[in-house]
């Protein structure tokens, strides 16, 4: 059973992103890009932790969530670039934050990960409701992830 006052996903503390140009001054006056912002959730605190790490340190600003409610609330604040989560996940799994997500913010790209066998069963419930996601298989190696993110 669902404890509510069990702490869940305790993502770093983050300021939410200015409604600005993409672009941003530096100290010449040349613009520079901004770093895209990657959410990154997963029930498996290191997984995520290694992966916003990976990613930090790739160039990207990277936040992580260990449950698909504290990531909702977590996009909404911050309108990230991008979404990477895990598929199964207990109380709200990938594809139902994946669906939401969407619905609020539909310029967010989501990439769904799973590493586990039988989420056909999920990501249909989702095709039903007029979702489709992108699924990669973990564990995926991180080139190859940061790759993706690229194009």
């Amino acid at each position: 059973m669902f404890d509510p006052w069990q702490q869940v996903g305790t993502p770093e503390p983050l300021v939410p992103r200015p409604v600005q140009s993409d672009k941003k001054k530096s100290e010449g006056g040349k613009s520079k890009k901004k770093k895209p912002i990657v959410l990154v959730v997963d029930d498996e605190r290191l997984i995520a932790d290694t992966m916003a790490e990976i990613l930090r340190r790739s160039g990207y600003h990277s936040l992580r969530a260990y449950d698909g409610q504290t990531a909702l609330e977590l996009a909404i604040q911050v309108s990230p670039d991008f979404v990477l989560t895990d598929v199964v996940m207990p109380h709200m799994n990938g594809v139902q934050l994946a669906i939401a997500v969407s619905k609020v913010l539909p310029k967010t790209e989501i990439l769904l990960l799973s590493g586990q066998a039988g989420v056909t069963e999920i990501m249909e419930r989702g095709r039903k409701e007029g979702y489709s996601f992108e699924l990669i298989a973990k564990p995926v190696h991180p080139e190859i992830l940061l790759q993706r993110l690229k194009t």
